[in-house]
């Protein structure tokens, strides 16, 4: 049943907001707050947690499961470690979320779907949440998504669609499939979150809730006791409120057990790459053309070389993914059992996407992999020379949740809303989305993507761009 809003489906007090821990947006503030004193994890949870229980706020929708009792001790937990001086790093009693996707020790793993309801709770955790819950980590939550992850809208007819922080009253989009873990970050129920993108689920709703979402190189994560959508391109990455807070979740997730913040690197003298009519079409919106023209502005002005330059590969990969892509084959593989038994409880629209791999036949699998090899040969010789290539995330801002209620334009404004961001998984890249609207203004994001394993220079490259557009 999809709850009412400001109806809780799990019990959960109303808890004050505590004021002095609203400039904490970032995880360097919590923890160095942390550190000297000035707030201990228990207080942090409960700021959190009474986010999520606001009544007016978004966390009946936005969460699937709120580990109320548990995160509470495990905060209670740091807070004793740390008055020994045992605390495991220094991010130990920071709360997070992680994505209705995951496998969580003691907790059934949805994936947004009622189809899976009964699931037996996983007997481990996935590695990624094994390596957050090693740093002390607090997972306050599960995070909504869009059923079994295969769209961009945000849409969720079990568990409610979380909405835009943007212009809440016309009832907004929140983008997906990683909505949940979106708006909680945009809303404070955490410092960030774990999402997963095979198109964008991670860029996506962090363009059209105004944070920064990021999808590293696939390979760098263990995908291990995450749900799959699509194994050859899905990739695990953070959504948080800054290209320093995903640096460092994103650290922490590939293994790296002595995370070191992004060294410092200046706009002036990076060479953008903007592939020519790709990105920039008629169907993107005044509001985002202005938001990206300004940017860039911004960026030539302080030093930034943007070079359009042409990619006629990109013209291919709608080409070759015309028979379904990787996403509804391999999909269709791992659901074609659950489809047989449970078919009935899926969203239709989502039965529909998935069902388009029944009719894939193999060869045309091995003729998208070969392509797709080549595409990604040819792409790389084109795009060596920049530090990154650069677009707007979504030509779209968030579209009013009626806008896809008829299934002609969910489809029509999912396809958009994907456009843009699905290049970087098909072609095995690294990507961010990085919010450059001004304040009042409907979200925008401004889409860095760099070469395959080039993480850590993107991520550099894109805090050097954060902090020009700082208020642009």
């Amino acid at each position: 049943m999809v709850p009412s809003h400001g109806a809780l489906p799990w019990p959960l007090a109303v808890l004050p907001l505590r004021s002095q821990h609203r400039s904490m947006q970032h995880i360097a503030d919590a923890a160095a707050a942390l550190e000297h004193g000035r707030v201990s994890a228990s207080a942090l949870f409960e700021s959190a947690l009474g986010r999520i229980a606001d009544p007016g706020g978004e966390g009946a929708r936005a969460f699937t499961a709120v580990h109320a009792e548990s995160a509470r001790r495990s905060a209670q937990a740091m807070d004793a470690l740390r008055r020994a001086g045992r605390a495991p790093s220094p991010w130990a009693g920071i709360p997070v979320t992680i994505k209705d996707l995951f496998d969580e020790r003691g907790h059934p793993n949805r994936a947004g779907s009622v189809a899976l309801q009964g699931a037996a709770p996983a007997a481990a955790d996935a590695p990624v949440v094994r390596r957050l819950l090693r740093m002390g980590f607090i997972v306050i939550g599960r995070t909504n998504m869009v059923e079994f992850a295969f769209s961009g809208l945000g849409v969720n007819p079990h568990f409610g669609t979380p909405l835009s922080p943007w212009d809440r009253a016309t009832r907004r989009l929140p983008g997906g499939s990683s909505s949940g873990a979106a708006v909680a970050a945009a809303d404070g129920m955490g410092f960030g979150g774990l999402g997963t993108d095979t198109g964008g689920s991670c860029r996506i709703p962090a363009a059209l809730c105004g944070v920064v979402g990021y999808k590293p190189t696939a390979r760098r994560m263990p995908i291990a006791g995450v749900l799959p959508l699509a194994p050859s391109l899905d990739s695990v990455g953070p959504i948080a409120r800054s290209v320093a807070c995903c640096a460092l979740l994103d650290a922490v997730i590939a293994g790296e057990e002595d995370p070191q913040p992004l060294p410092h690197r200046s706009v002036a003298g990076l060479r953008l790459g903007l592939p020519r009519g790709t990105f920039l079409t008629e169907d993107m919106e005044p509001a985002v053309s202005a938001a990206f023209e300004r940017a860039l502005a911004r960026l030539s002005a302080a030093g930034a070389r943007i070079e359009v330059f042409d990619l006629p590969e990109l013209d291919e990969i709608s080409l070759v993914n015309a028979t379904g892509g990787f996403a509804a084959s391999e999909a269709w593989e791992w659901h074609r059992g659950l489809i047989a038994r449970a078919g009935d409880r899926y969203d239709p629209r989502i039965l529909a996407r998935i069902r388009r791999g029944e009719r894939m036949a193999a060869a045309d699998y091995v003729a998208l992999v070969n392509a797709r090899a080549r595409i990604i040969a040819a792409v790389a010789r084109r795009t060596s020379a920049y530090d990154a290539i650069i677009g707007p995330t979504c030509p779209l801002v968030p579209p009013p949740v009626v806008a896809v209620e008829e299934e002609r334009e969910y489809n029509r404004i999912n396809m958009l809303l994907l456009r843009n961001t699905a290049v970087g998984n098909f072609l095995d890249r690294c990507s961010i989305s990085l919010p450059v609207h001004r304040p009042g203004e409907a979200p925008v994001g401004l889409m860095l993507t760099g070469e395959a394993m080039a993480d850590r220079p993107l991520l550099t490259v894109a805090a050097a761009v954060e902090a020009v557009l700082a208020g642009a």
